[in-house]
C-alpha cells in the first residue's frame, strides 16, 4: 500500500464528519469500524480508494478524490498552517471550493510570494521531500547591501539547529535585494542565514518553484495549474535523481 495514495482511517473518518480526529480514533479503538468486513482498531490504519469503511456496520463507501494544485500569491500576514494559530490561514482564500486542500511546504507569516495548495497527496510529497531537489528561488531585502564576506558566509554550508545545510546559490541582483536559490527547505532557513551573515532581512518574497512563477498574479490570488505545469513538476522529480 502506497502512502502516497492512501489515507489514514482516523482521518478518513473525521474529513466524512462521523467525528472529530480524537472522536473518531475512539470510535476505531472501540472496534465499531470495519474496513472490507474486518474489524480495525488501529487509528493510523491506512485505507485505499478501493476500500469499503462501515461504522456500525453501515457503509461509508471511500470515494477518490479530484485532484486539483492551485499557485496562491500568498501576502505577508497569513500562515501556512490549517488551524490558522490565531492569524487568517492561507486556506481562508480556498474555503469556497468543495474540496480538501492543504499548503504544500510553508512560507512563514512574515514572508510572501509564491505558494502552492493542493490536495494531490502524491505531488504534495515529490515538492516536499528533499531527495527530488525541486529548487525555490526568493528574493530577499537586507539592511544593506553585503559584503564580499557575508557573501562568502552565505554559499558556504552553514550549520542550522544542529544539521548542516546543502550550499546555496546566492547572487546580488542590486544593492541589499538578494536572491536566494535553495534545494531544500529548513524552517526559516533564509532568515537564520542571513543572522549568521549579520544581515538582517527586510523582505523575503518566493518568486518560484522549478520553472513556476508568479507571473502577473495579485496578493491574495490564486490559479489552477495547466495540466501541462503539473506533468512539468512531476516529470521533473521523477529525474531529480
Amino acid at each position: 500500500m502506497s502512502e502516497e495514495t492512501s489515507l489514514r482511517l482516523q482521518n478518513f473518518l473525521a474529513q466524512r464528519g462521523v467525528a472529530s480526529r480524537r472522536g473518531a480514533a475512539a470510535l476505531i479503538e472501540a472496534g465499531r469500524v470495519k474496513v472490507n468486513g474486518v474489524v480495525v482498531t488501529t487509528p493510523g490504519a491506512r485505507i485505499e480508494a478501493t476500500d469499503i469503511v462501515a461504522l456500525d456496520n453501515e457503509t461509508i463507501k471511500v470515494r477518490a478524490e479530484e485532484h486539483h494544485t492551485y499557485l496562491y500569491n500568498k501576502p505577508i500576514g497569513e500562515v501556512s498552517s490549517t488551524d490558522g494559530q490565531g492569524a487568517r490561514s492561507v486556506l481562508e482564500s480556498f474555503k469556497k471550493l468543495p474540496y480538501r486542500l492543504v499548503p504544500v511546504g510553508r512560507l512563514d507569516k512574515d514572508s510572501e510570494g509564491l505558494l502552492l495548495i493542493s490536495n494531490d497527496g502524491s505531488l504534495i510529497h515529490r515538492l516536499t521531500h528533499p531527495r527530488y531537489d525541486h529548487s525555490k528561488t526568493y528574493e530577499v531585502d537586507v539592511h544593506r547591501p553585503p559584503t564580499e564576506e557575508q557573501l562568502r558566509i552565505l554559499r558556504s554550508p552553514l550549520k542550522i539547529e544542529g544539521y548542516r545545510i546543502r550550499p546555496v546559490k546566492v547572487t546580488v541582483i542590486e544593492g541589499a535585494r538578494l536572491r536566494f536559490i535553495l534545494k531544500e527547505g529548513r524552517h526559516r532557513q533564509i532568515r537564520q542565514m542571513c543572522e549568521q551573515a549579520d544581515l538582517k532581512v527586510r523582505r523575503l518574497k518566493r518568486v518560484a518553484i522549478g520553472t513556476l512563477t508568479l507571473g502577473k498574479l495579485k496578493p491574495g490570488a490564486f490559479r489552477e495549474l495547466t495540466a501541462a505545469e503539473l506533468q512539468h513538476l512531476l516529470s521533473s522529480s521523477t529525474n531529480a535523481f
